[in-house]
């Protein structure tokens, strides 16, 4: 069978992160979204996305397709269901479609000729960017199932003080000496190649992807996820980080969520508490205005390529867009626009050609091309995010 993954209809909800990627390419848990499904199906999958993405995340049509919304998050249950969809089939899950059997062009569908399957049992679903954290939990408790179920975790060394050691996985090629891991709230996920240096202190729920690294005397608090790639120190707590990406020093991240390619300068602090303990509002980019959020903890939302100085602070509720620079002492708007170069006293536009020399740069030191289909993908955001900046 063949499986594609579309964006449905939280798309928008879910910028920043999506306009660099299509949701199925987000991070929660241990595994991209995509990455779950495929485990789950045990097949590939490609994806319907907007247009400007399509080169990147191309789509495989076939004469029988069965098409995934990505906002929902795969369960036994759920995939199933799926595995044994018939033709002109479709699975709601209150109201909203889950997937559907075609063999017809996207274009041609009428779900007024289709069977309706109701899906009773509970899902996940993305439909806010604080779900992304704030799901987190649940999402690498079951990651953490479906990895390491009949496997055996590498040994773990003598010197690492280690609580509900039951719950602690570690791939191959992990580095660790004289750090505390606690799994009594939740399991720990280590990575293959995954570095943790001394005096590190981590609690479940955890996840450290591939390749990453946790600097000395790092104090991390779950439901967190770090991706691949990606450097970590200070304080973190019920944050998602996508891969790639660099906090790698003191201070204080907390109910945060960053994409690919950010970097986070030395004693960078995010507020997730309103001083009056109201609740957070954020800045949606369905409404353009903010939007209550029902949290009471709420940090920072940082899209892809987007960095900060030394010392930066950020307010409760802040959403940085794609590839933004800031820097400057004080609070910042909660509302940085893309491509915005500046901080509280004032922003212009970051321009084109310095992102693109910036990105080649950043990409490079991690082995990875900046290619003219990314520079592409960038450019578009530039010019469809340019009514934001109007400083």
């Amino acid at each position: 069978m063949n499986y594609i993954l579309f964006d449905g209809t939280v798309r928008n909800s879910l910028l920043p992160f999506t306009y660099t990627r299509p949701v199925a390419d987000i991070r929660i848990g241990i595994l991209t979204i995509r990455e779950k499904w495929e485990k789950y199906l045990g097949a590939t999958t490609t994806t319907l996305t907007e247009e400007y993405l399509e080169d990147k995340y191309p789509m495989v049509e076939m004469d029988e397709n069965i098409m995934l919304n990505a906002s929902f998050l795969p369960s036994d249950k759920l995939v199933a269901l799926v595995k044994n969809m018939q033709e002109n089939q479709v699975i709601y899950y209150k109201d909203e479609i889950v997937a559907f059997y075609t063999k017809n062009t996207q274009d041609e569908v009428n779900f007024d000729d289709y069977t309706s399957i109701s899906f009773e049992n509970e899902l996940l679903q993305l439909k806010n960017t604080w779900d992304i954290f704030s799901l987190n939990d649940k999402v690498i408790k079951a990651d953490f199932e479906l990895l390491t179920t009949g496997r055996k975790s590498e040994p773990i060394p003598d010197t690492v003080n280690c609580i509900n050691k039951e719950q602690i996985f570690f791939e191959e090629g992990v580095e660790i000496s004289f750090a505390t891991l606690n799994a009594s709230t939740g399991p720990i996920y280590i990575g293959k190649d995954a570095i943790i240096m001394e005096g590190s202190l981590l609690r479940g729920p955890f996840a450290l992807c591939h390749d990453s690294v946790i600097k000395m005397g790092a104090k991390i608090y779950g439901a967190t996820t770090i991706g691949p790639l990606s450097k970590v120190g200070g304080e973190i707590n019920n944050v998602v980080i996508f891969g790639y990406s660099s906090k790698g020093h003191d201070g204080y991240l907390g109910n945060a969520v960053l994409g690919e390619w950010c970097n986070l300068g030395a004693d960078t602090n995010n507020s997730n508490l309103k001083n009056n303990y109201a609740e957070v509002k954020l800045w949606s980019y369905e409404t353009e205005r903010f939007a209550k959020t029902g949290l009471q903890f709420c940090g920072l939302m940082m899209g892809d390529h987007s960095k900060c100085g030394i010392n930066t602070m950020f307010n409760t509720g802040t959403i940085v867009g794609v590839s933004a620079n800031i820097y400057g002492s004080n609070f910042p708007r909660n509302f940085i626009p893309s491509f915005s170069w500046g901080g509280a006293a004032g922003f212009t536009t970051y321009k084109m050609d310095k992102v693109n020399e910036v990105a080649t740069v950043v990409m490079k030191r991690k082995h990875i091309e900046y290619t003219n289909q990314e520079e592409q993908i960038l450019a578009h955001v530039f010019e469809i995010t340019e009514k934001y900046r109007n400083y």
